[in-house]
């Protein structure tokens, strides 16, 4: 009769083989030029349409992201659901697929044309979004939220969705700091596509490569993206 040890041992063996042979993909190696841009120059990058699961919400006024409940439970839905597929894409029976889960990002808007980072008692619109590989389909995300609704119910999980989403032509750089000094980058992202003859739009996008909780503030990276268009010549008069 075997003995629990060497049953246990060959489990250990088994599952660094296993781990060994199963392809791995790497997302954030693969899109590198996408998430990890320089801090020492703004570019412009066309961005192509990716995968997402997303999820809009509205912060309560007078509340920030790190006091706003709507936004914590928004949070915590994206990153259930995004480590929920990727542990039923590693785990499932036919062409199992582990792969890194991406950065949680961003998309800010607010009432008026300008969004403030700083101004907390202006409307803050947001949607949330993380990558997700393309093998990943409508099926498995549903299946993949009906777990999460039986483990812990939340609003916030009726809010998410599996979507396509094409930024297109973009100015972005890394902001190196904290949020509060996100302004300052942003003037340098608006110049810097002015003198390329472009101006900003669409909405204020963030990807968050630093945990505020754990990471001093001056050290926290977050990718700083805006689409553009062209600039108008002055003048002009339609």
């Amino acid at each position: 009769m075997w003995s629990e040890k060497l049953i246990n041992s060959y489990l250990v063996k088994f599952k660094k083989y296993w781990e060994d042979i199963m392809e791995k993909l790497d997302l954030k190696k693969k899109f590198k030029r996408f998430y990890e841009p320089s801090a020492k120059k703004v570019e412009i990058i066309e961005v192509p349409s990716f995968k997402f699961a997303m999820l809009n919400g509205k912060i309560e006024p007078g509340q920030g992201p790190s006091t706003s409940p709507v936004f914590q439970e928004a949070v915590s839905a994206m990153y259930g659901i995004s480590f929920t597929l990727k542990f039923a894409s590693k785990l499932r029976k036919v062409d199992p697929l582990d792969y890194t889960v991406m950065a949680l990002e961003g998309l800010w808007w607010g009432d008026t044309e300008v969004f403030d980072v700083n101004d907390p008692q202006k409307a803050w619109n947001f949607t949330l979004m993380m990558m997700q590989p393309d093998h990943i389909t409508l099926e498995m995300f549903q299946t993949a939220l009906s777990q999460l609704h039986k483990k812990k119910d939340s609003p916030a999980l009726a809010r998410l969705r599996l979507e396509s989403f094409q930024e297109g032509l973009c100015v972005q750089t890394m902001h190196i700091g904290p949020y509060a000094g996100e302004p300052h980058t942003l003037s340098a992202m608006k110049a810097f596509a002015s003198q390329a003859g472009y101006r900003l739009c669409g909405k204020h996008h963030e990807i968050y490569l630093g945990d505020p909780r754990k990471a001093p503030p001056d050290k926290l990276k977050t990718v700083l993206r805006y689409p553009i268009e062209k600039a108008l010549p002055p003048g002009t008069i339609f």
